[in-house]
């Protein structure tokens, strides 16, 4: 939807289809987040769905570790969610806004009914038909990582994105979980590869997994449910693309690439990468093919460095249960070190209190 409303602005006189799968105000999932830059880079270019979207969104400026006892704040890391259905009917309104109507249940699965368009933009996820019809094409790799997580949600908001790490005695668990309204929030549940075989977690019903997270962070839900939404359990696809256009087809967001949950970024780099496109397409006075490559050679630099940290941070989770084996602060240090993008200098100057209390820490253990 963002595509089409941001090309009809673009090109008025555009013929412009918008074809969703899922009935209108269906979605699987709960929150979505938004970093603080990530807003900003929005804003540079399209501050009128920024506004739009602003009255909607959650914000906190702190992250908290809940390990072995121990609540510790990380303070200077700006975030905020809002409801995933809020964020489409948002885009819904701009779209019709523009003169379009999407048509909705409507799923693909012959693309030769668009062999005449100009464009064929898929936003349509990690299971994209348009890259897997052409993979070879497009050059597609998937590794599928070890964890197993489940996208829950809880009927009660957090002051903070928190991750509560556990080990129980249904073995080592991590709770992600944030508001995106004021009385919810998403609430994944993640497990080692191992764990989720020893204790048979495959053959539990999406009731009996729900119930049994409900039960493992009872302490941290202080009596608000946890929600299912075609909650299963599943791994994480790492998606990349060597190439990024096909002919007259374009890959953007989850359909291009992935980046691992923990960072948080997924409808940041989608949205981006409708900006870049449709940039693109400005620049080049609707040369398609030059549109395409110029969308690629630009973006891809921008895109990789974010890509990289989000394949630090999956492979710090991949090891959680290790990492748990370290002291409470040590292992929120090394938690918000693990990207590798933010030098001690940078870190000290963004997380101030928590560094200094971390120090603080060190301080009395090498006594």
């Amino acid at each position: 939807m963002y595509v089409a409303y941001r090309l009809k602005r673009l090109l008025p006189s555009a013929d412009i289809l918008v074809l969703e799968q899922n009935p209108q105000d269906v979605t699987f999932g709960f929150g979505v987040v938004l970093s603080a830059q990530g807003l900003q880079f929005l804003a540079d270019d399209d501050s009128e769905l920024v506004q739009a979207i602003s009255a909607g969104l959650e914000s906190w400026d702190d992250i908290e570790i809940r390990i072995g006892g121990e609540r510790i704040r990380i303070d200077g890391i700006g975030f905020t969610a809002m409801g995933r259905i809020v964020l489409l009917r948002i885009l819904n309104e701009k779209v019709r806004q523009a003169g379009l109507s999407p048509i909705f249940g409507k799923a693909v699965t012959d693309l030769a009914e668009f062999g005449d368009a100009d464009l064929i933009v898929a936003a349509d996820g990690v299971n994209s038909l348009v890259r897997t019809r052409h993979e070879v094409e497009f050059g597609t790799r998937i590794e599928t990582l070890t964890n197993w997580f489940a996208w829950f949600g809880a009927s009660r908001p957090f002051d903070a994105l928190t991750q509560t790490f556990k080990m129980t005695g249904e073995g080592p668990f991590n709770a992600h979980h944030y508001r995106y309204s004021p009385s919810q929030s998403t609430f994944l549940v993640e497990t080692t590869a191992a764990n989720f075989e020893r204790r048979g977690l495959a053959k539990l019903s999406v009731e009996e997994s729900r119930s049994l997270c409900e039960k493992m962070f009872a302490d941290v839900l202080d009596g608000a449910e946890v929600i299912s939404n075609r909650s299963i359990w599943r791994q994480f696809p790492k998606i990349t693309n060597e190439r990024w256009s096909y002919k007259n087809m374009v890959l953007v967001g989850d359909a291009l690439r992935t980046a691992h949950y923990s960072i948080g970024s997924g409808t940041r780099l989608a949205l981006e990468d409708v900006q870049a496109l449709v940039s693109a397409i400005a620049s080049t006075d609707g040369d398609i093919p030059a549109a395409l490559a110029l969308f690629e050679t630009q973006r891809k630099p921008i895109v990789q460095k974010l890509l990289d940290a989000a394949v630090k941070s999956a492979g710090w989770y991949e090891r959680f249960d290790e990492n748990m084996q370290l002291p409470p602060w040590e292992f929120a240090f090394r938690y918000i070190s693990r990207s590798g993008r933010i030098d001690p200098d940078r870190l000290a100057s963004a997380c101030p209190a928590f560094i200094r209390q971390y120090r603080e820490w060190k301080g009395r253990t090498d006594e």
